[in-house]
């Protein structure tokens, strides 16, 4: 098992620790345009690999031959959101950054399955798609578990309770159109209606929906990595122990939910194939009707790319 890393930035660096943390692959590469920053801190990671009792090899490079024959891509590469930018803010300079990424990963690591990182998530995920030309099986968005641990962790602290006990799932968008889905929360099976009033839990959704930029107001020269690199971490290891596990992911729909041609954060099963199914669940009659402004929104950002000429 190979795995590279495009980004060595932040997001891509501590999500290349818990990879040799856990041992998840025979070879980690770690990229960065930035040649010093990629060598650096997979120096330093090699160092630290003792402590973990790893013995994944790791190499930083500018250089994308060195990813050749991957079997997963990560790309966290992109600028980062400042204070008082959305996601949405990052469109035209990412998606230019994608242009002279994706060719380089067709060409070194046409069998790999990419994991887009990168916002705004889901029309970069869907720009990524289109510029690979790979199955939609093998091209998918990192976002929905993010979201769905942020919710966790926000209805933990309001509940006094372990996020551990909390299933929850957040679909839509990686953005102000994302859907915490309130009907399928549950606390230790317990429903969340009988544990939270309506308005505490709106705030909690609320919350959520901003919580990368409460993040980003904080550092004002970068954003979260921490919660990132673990929803990451959960998608590869889905995929590397092939555990057909049911998360909340970008994917291309197809008819699913009613909606076409288009990535969206719905529930998938993730093994050692990528995605190998889009589970459809049934939603009321609010969250439906949240998910086709979500399904509008990215076509509106699609226009954009059209528009822009990218």
């Amino acid at each position: 098992m190979k795995i590279s890393i495009i980004g060595a930035g932040f997001v891509g660096s501590t999500t290349a620790y818990r990879l040799v943390e856990r041992k998840m692959c025979h070879e980690l590469v770690l990229f960065d345009v930035n040649e010093g920053i990629a060598k650096g801190k997979a120096l330093d990671l090699r160092q630290a690999a003792p402590f973990l009792s790893s013995d994944v090899v790791i190499f930083g490079t500018s250089d994308y031959k060195q990813m050749a024959n991957s079997n997963i891509v990560i790309i966290t590469a992109g600028s980062p959101r400042l204070p008082g930018m959305s996601r949405d803010d990052l469109l035209v300079k990412n998606a230019s950054i994608m242009k002279s990424i994706v060719p380089q990963i067709v060409k070194y690591a046409p069998n790999c399955i990419i994991i887009c990182v990168t916002n705004p998530l889901d029309i970069i995920t869907y720009l990524v798609y289109k510029l690979s030309g790979f199955d939609s099986s093998r091209v998918i968005g990192m976002a929905g578990l993010l979201d769905s641990v942020r919710f966790k962790a926000f209805l933990a602290e309001k509940l006094n309770v372990s996020a551990s006990q909390i299933q929850t799932m957040v679909l839509g968008t990686h953005g102000d159109t994302m859907i915490p889905l309130i009907n399928h929360t549950f606390v230790a099976g317990i429903p969340l209606k009988d544990l939270m009033s309506k308005k505490d839990i709106e705030a909690s959704v609320d919350r959520t929906r901003h919580a990368g930029a409460e993040i980003v107001a904080h550092l004002k020269t970068g954003s979260a990595y921490f919660a990132p690199a673990g929803s990451i971490f959960e998608m590869v290891q889905a995929i590397v122990r092939n555990q057909r596990r049911i998360v909340p992911a970008s994917a291309y729909l197809q008819g699913e939910y009613g909606f076409k041609n288009v990535y969206l954060g719905v529930p998938v099963k993730l093994g050692a194939n990528g995605l190998e199914e889009i589970v459809e669940i049934n939603l009321s009659d609010s969250e439906r009707k949240a998910l086709t402004k979500a399904y509008a929104h990215v076509q509106g950002m699609i226009k954009a790319l059209v528009h822009n000429r990218i």
